[in-house]
């Protein structure tokens, strides 16, 4: 949500910051909407002024034993007049939270102008590009294996599903583990097992509602299966005043989640890239508004830091602001090489939301010795997607019999397996 009190000072560069996301200016309507809601709020506090003097003064006169009779009925009007000016201040309230509700965050200063992701800033790069002859994808590998199933999974829940088995499901639950026990013992983060299933109410806090309700699967309880557990870890927060000296909260959990990639048709339709369920290792940090930046730059460094223990080459590129998510004023995307595709592909996205989250949820912070509060920074990011770290773990430490060599860093995950073989014809 955006700051009124900003948009009423600085209309010009709201929009302007809306431009940089390719949208048309709003503060006119804004502004209008606000206007006519204080006329109608001011209208009623001078009523209700009215009505408490005049209702004082028929106490004083029923005390004296007068007629009270005549105020009474104008205090009876007030009060029909007070319930409409309410309705329509409601109405106006209405009216603006759903214009605001839908605009994204402001980008950063620092974060490039561009249409979409060819215009990503390319920040920093990491590790040598393996050189492996006819590398094969990861699908391919995987079903070779005996061990990656889409047509069983197909048959049970459609497309966008797999079903892994024995030692490539087993690859998967020690990724999930080997990343927690690095963001937890290496960084810090509190680990949490959280629910799948969340309110409207959460959704709406970090931004997953109204505008992107169609890539969110609902349940016939009203209750929504989580796109990622940063929408139940930041609502941590939700409508609560949380101590400055509590800060920073770092919270880290491994869940499955869930999204309907509603206008993915013929994207990644092969493979595991882009499922309906996948398991990710989330991040998410609450942090004050001065520390928010060096903690992007740190969560950052922590997902980059799971690629390299496994050895795994990537970039890090900073998203332009056509590109960047609905609810981030700043982004970095970290892409691992996949040498079956021959491309880097986004593994991590890493955004600082400022106070925008925040607003949403009403979740602040109370300074030390300090009158009043003000609104927390919120930070997400993956670290990593487990789904797709299998894949880049399979498509670089293929070997050219087919089988995938387990990366060092996970053998003691998988009870000492170095090698995923080919299974032996019979």
């Amino acid at each position: 949500m955006h700051d009124l009190k900003f948009i009423r000072q600085n209309p010009d560069a709201f929009d302007a910051g809306l431009a940089r996301r390719g949208l048309s200016p709003e503060s006119g309507k804004i502004l209008a909407l606000d206007t006519a809601w204080r006329a109608v709020e001011t209208q009623a506090q001078e009523l209700q002024a009215q009505r408490n003097a005049k209702s004082e003064l028929i106490g004083k006169i029923k005390r004296e034993k007068g007629d009270a009779d005549a105020i009474m009925v104008e205090v009876a009007l007030i009060k029909e007049k007070l319930s409409a000016l309410e309705t329509e201040a409601a109405a106006h309230q209405n009216a603006l939270d759903a214009v605001l509700a839908v605009l994204p965050n402001l980008p950063a200063a620092d974060v490039a102008n561009g249409k979409d992701e060819t215009d990503n800033v390319e920040v920093r790069k990491w590790g040598e590009q393996p050189s492996i002859p006819n590398a094969k994808e990861h699908f391919d590998l995987g079903e070779a294996l005996g061990l990656m199933d889409f047509e069983t999974a197909a048959k049970i829940s459609g497309a966008r599903f797999v079903v892994l088995k024995g030692a490539l499901a087993r690859l998967e639950r020690a990724i999930g583990q080997f990343m927690l026990d690095t963001h937890t013992l290496e960084f810090g983060y509190t680990e949490c097992s959280v629910p799948v299933l969340v309110n409207s109410g959460a959704m709406y806090g970090t931004g997953n509602l109204p505008k992107f309700s169609e890539d969110a699967f609902q349940t016939t309880t009203g209750h929504f299966l989580i796109p990622t557990s940063e929408v139940t870890l930041t609502n941590f927060v939700n409508d609560t005043i949380v101590p400055e000296e509590q800060l920073p909260m770092r919270l880290t959990a491994l869940s499955p989640c869930f999204r309907s990639e509603a206008g993915s048709a013929g994207r990644d339709t092969r493979g595991m890239l882009r499922q309906h369920q996948f398991y990710k290792v989330e991040l998410v940090s609450i942090t004050a508004p001065e520390a928010s930046e060096a903690e992007h730059e740190r969560m950052a460094a922590a997902a980059e830091t799971i690629l390299q223990k496994l050895e795994i080459p990537y970039r890090t590129v900073m998203l332009c602001t056509g590109d960047m998510g609905f609810a981030a004023r700043k982004t970095y995307d970290i892409e691992a090489w996949l040498p079956g595709q021959k491309r880097y592909r986004e593994i991590s996205s890493c955004s600082n939301c400022g106070d925008f989250q925040a607003r949403r949820m009403n979740a602040r912070l109370r300074r030390m010795n300090a009158k009043g509060t003000e609104f927390v920074h919120t930070l997400n990011g993956s670290g990593l997607a487990v789904g797709r770290t299998l894949i880049a773990v399979m498509e670089n430490y293929q070997q050219p019999d087919g089988a995938i060599a387990v990366p060092k860093v996970l053998q003691p995950y998988m009870g000492g397996i170095e090698k995923i073989d080919v299974p032996t014809p019979r």
